[in-house]
This record gives structure tokens, sequence and C-alpha cells, in this order.
């Protein structure tokens, strides 16, 4: 019977392999100025072609490590290294997909799109076709002359995964995505995010709070600790991914994962 497996800890001398781990963080530990510890010696691999999920109690230094590895934050010591090259600042190889959409107020959705292959100098024509493919990609045909004050919140987000996708980015950082959706277009919205990503082939780093989230769409699960953020347990769900969604959610594998992963976030709580 398939099992979650729970991995070693990595090892920080252990070198690394960019064909295997496009990224990797060594000794990542951060402090905002000299109250708030965030993040104690972090030392993690992110698969090529996977989702890795950062999941743990509010405060843990979640989203401090994705925007660490995004170059939007600087460590207080450690490195990140992207395709065996240290980060700095952000860079074409990562794309960054906000809580908050974070899309042009004036802008048209094609725009909104395109607003990353814009800036990159890619011509006109060929960035509006490059938009309208992946406007069509997240089933957004039909919206590309909206504004985002004429649009939900579930379209929205859309907008901001099809302006991600589209600057070709090998790395995608979602920081909780999906979190300001009801439930059932979350459950779409996962489904949705792991059909594209079977056809795109991109390596994803998500940070949620959903327990259930992270177990459905993760080839890796980093538990961590409450602040300063260290690395619990890493936890890869052993799903049968060929099963339908509702099969997936009432495997004992999916389940029980679940419920080990909750096990471990209660003792931090209680």
């Amino acid at each position: 019977m398939n099992k979650a497996i729970h991995m070693s800890l990595p090892d920080a001398t252990t070198p690394t392999d960019p064909s295997a781990n496009i990224v990797s963080v060594r000794g990542i530990t951060k402090f905002y100025g000299s109250d708030v510890h965030a993040l104690e010696d972090v030392n993690l691999d992110f698969p090529t072609g996977q989702m890795t999920t950062l999941l743990g109690p509010s405060g843990c230094g979640k989203t401090t490590l994705l925007k660490i590895i995004a170059g939007l934050l600087e460590t207080t010591s450690g490195e990140v290294m992207v395709k065996g090259k240290a980060v700095t600042s952000p860079g074409p190889e990562r794309a960054f997909v906000f809580q908050d959409f974070a899309l042009l107020p004036w802008a048209t959705v094609t725009r909104n799109v395109a607003f990353g292959l814009e800036l990159t100098g890619v011509p006109l024509k060929e960035r509006e076709a490059k938009a309208k493919s992946y406007i069509d990609k997240v089933g957004l045909s039909g919206f590309e002359d909206k504004y985002p004050h004429e649009l939900s919140g579930g379209v929205r987000q859309r907008v901001g995964l099809a302006r991600a996708l589209a600057v070709d980015a090998d790395v995608l950082l979602m920081d909780e995505p999906f979190s300001a959706v009801d439930e059932q277009n979350r459950r779409k919205f996962q489904e949705d995010l792991l059909h594209l990503l079977s056809v795109e082939n991109k390596t994803v780093i998500f940070v949620t709070h959903s327990i259930e989230e992270a177990v459905y769409v993760s080839d890796q699960i980093v538990l961590l600790s409450p602040r300063p953020g260290r690395i619990h347990s890493i936890i890869r769900p052993e799903l049968d991914r060929s099963s339908s969604p509702d099969d997936i959610r009432r495997d004992k594998v999916y389940l029980d994962t679940v419920e080990e992963i909750w096990g471990n976030i209660r003792e931090y709580l209680d």
C-alpha cells in the first residue's frame, strides 16, 4: 500500500545538482530588526519539475522564505541557489503569484497578463498572442478586455496565474494563491493548477495554511516549526494521481496524511 514518505533533513554539506534540484537554500536565517527571529538555519532542496508546499502554523516564516527565494527579501545569513547560481535579486527564472493579485487597476486582462513580457521588451503582437494563449489556458476566454474592478476575486487570481505563466519562468512562487476564494472555487483551482502544471512542466513553490490543499497538490510538503521557522519534517504524499479528484480526496493515504500532519501541527498549538 502507498504511504506518505517522511524524508530526512537535507545535509548542508551535500553539493547541489541543478538538474535534480532547481532551487536550493542553505543555512537561511532571517531576523526582522532585532526583535523578530523569522527563520533559523533552513536547508532545503526543491526538485525540478515538482510542486513543493511550505506548510506550518501562522508566523512560522513560510512567506518570508518564499520572498527570500524570490529575491524580494535579503537573508540575515545563508544563501539561495537557483540553477546553481546565487540569488541576489529577482530574476526572470522566477515568477511570483501574489496573494492579493497585484494586478494593474488601469489595465485590461490582456495587458495585465502581458505585463511581464512588456517589461522585457517583447513586441506588442507577440506578447498579446502569448497573453491570449494563457488567458485561454486558465479558462478566461471572453475576459480579455475586462478591467480588474469588473472581475471577481477568483477571476483576478486566474489573471495573476496567467501572467506568471506567460513569462515562461522555470519556477513559480505562489503565496496562498487560493485563500481569497470560496471552497468550491478553491477545489476547482487546485484541479486546474495540477492540470496546467502537467502540461507546462514547471517547478512550483507553494505556500498555504490548508493541510488538505497541501496534501492534494504537492509532490513534497515541508512542515515548518513555529517561529523561528525550522524544518520539522518533509513529507511526500504517495497519491495515485491517475484517480479522479474525488477519489483522491477519499483515498486512505490522502486522509491519513492529512491527519498525520494535523497531529504534528496540533502539538505546536497545545
